[in-house]
């Protein structure tokens, strides 16, 4: 008796505009009214329908009937001795994604996840440590971003100066991997009526899935960003397997191809500094070669050691070297100074406690960050 009465609302959290309108009508209700309740999720960021003013009383008695309106639960919270943010969050069904803010000058990205665990095997990376479970719905993406603005206050209607002024899908998962989702979050977090966020502050990392990038800059056109770190076949097939499918010559040339890619929109291609490995003056020529035609950016990145890995982290002698080869051939090439590495919230360090460590103390921040 009681598993009849326990009705499964569905949740608006996730919806396109579309889908949200073919509710309203289906429950009767003119398709204006989608408008009203888009400005209430996701520019006010309300998820009791009692305090949805500007919407009748029978239309709220209707929606609280049969809808909810569900992020992902919180089940770990910690703030880095840098002010970097993790947070570790449940899904309906039980699984655990994690989410990072990275504060910096007064505003910031948040990274956001994709997948449950990660489709690949990046032998360098925590993450990829975690099996794929499944990829993550439209709604437990957005959700990530709506979580964040919940702990900072920071709906466009209270008012407060934005922080969270840009996202990058470089957490756990390979989102072109899971793009159709993806695709229908970043849209949701794209509209104007809503969380507003441009294009042009939105970036999705890659390890290279060539057939899907071209549809990424047409259908979506965010930044786009390539995990490379390697200069030659032999190596990136070790440290990124999936280059065994899609090798260095394919994914340049992708890259080449990918819309909006301009001087003024550079790509950003992502190199771990790995000791002994990738580190030497030959690669980073090798590097400049590769990448002379494309507008290009390189990030390099600190190796962020976990436990049981055997890789270690270049010198910073090594580091500089490599960025100056690069800087004189007319590369950018900037050396990301390590965040959250107190918190395991660093490049290549998400995985979800239930697959990993309980053992960091958590810390939660007293006050929204102003």
């Amino acid at each position: 008796m009681m598993a009849e009465t326990m009705k499964v609302k569905k949740n608006l959290i996730g919806m396109s505009r579309e889908e949200l309108e073919a509710e309203l009508v289906g429950i009767g209700e003119k398709a204006f009214r989608t408008k009203q309740l888009w400005h209430w999720i996701y520019h006010q960021g309300e998820t009791d329908f009692d305090k949805m003013t500007s919407l009748g009383k029978p239309l709220r008695e209707k929606l609280k009937e049969t809808y909810s309106i569900l992020k992902p639960e919180i089940v770990m919270e910690q703030l880095s001795e840098d002010s970097t943010h993790k947070w570790l969050l449940k899904t309906q069904d039980g699984n655990e994604v994690e989410s990072v803010f990275i504060p910096e000058d007064g505003r910031g990205a948040l990274c956001v996840s994709s997948q449950v665990g990660c489709t690949l095997t990046c032998s360098f990376c925590h993450t990829g440590t975690q099996k794929l479970v499944r990829n993550l719905t439209a709604a437990e993406i957005v959700g990530q971003m709506m979580v964040a603005r919940d702990s900072y206050n920071e709906w466009p209607s209270n008012g407060h100066d934005r922080q969270l002024t840009n996202i990058v899908m470089m957490g756990m998962g390979e989102p072109l991997y899971n793009f159709e989702e993806v695709k229908k979050a970043l849209k949701i977090i794209m509209d104007e009526e809503g969380i507003s966020l441009s294009k042009r502050r939105i970036t999705l990392s890659t390890s290279g899935v060539v057939p899907m990038i071209e549809r990424c800059g047409e259908e979506l056109g965010v930044g786009l960003a390539i995990s490379l770190h390697a200069v030659r076949d032999d190596l990136r097939d070790v440290l990124v397997p999936i280059n065994k499918k899609y090798p260095i010559k394919e994914l340049l040339e992708a890259c080449r191809k990918y819309p909006g890619a301009n001087n003024a929109r550079r790509i950003t291609f992502e190199y771990v500094m790995l000791d002994g490995i990738n580190d030497s003056a030959a690669d980073a020529k090798e590097l400049a070669r590769l990448l002379k035609d494309i507008p290009a950016k390189i990030n390099l990145i600190p190796f962020n050691k976990w436990p049981g890995v055997e890789y270690e982290c270049s010198s910073h002698h090594t580091i500089k070297q490599f960025s100056e080869i690069l800087n004189e051939r007319g590369l950018s090439a900037p050396i990301r100074v390590p965040r959250g590495r107190d918190i395991m919230a660093a490049c290549g360090q998400l995985k979800s406690a239930s697959e990993g460590i309980r053992k960091f103390s958590q810390k939660k921040p007293e006050q929204p960050v102003a």
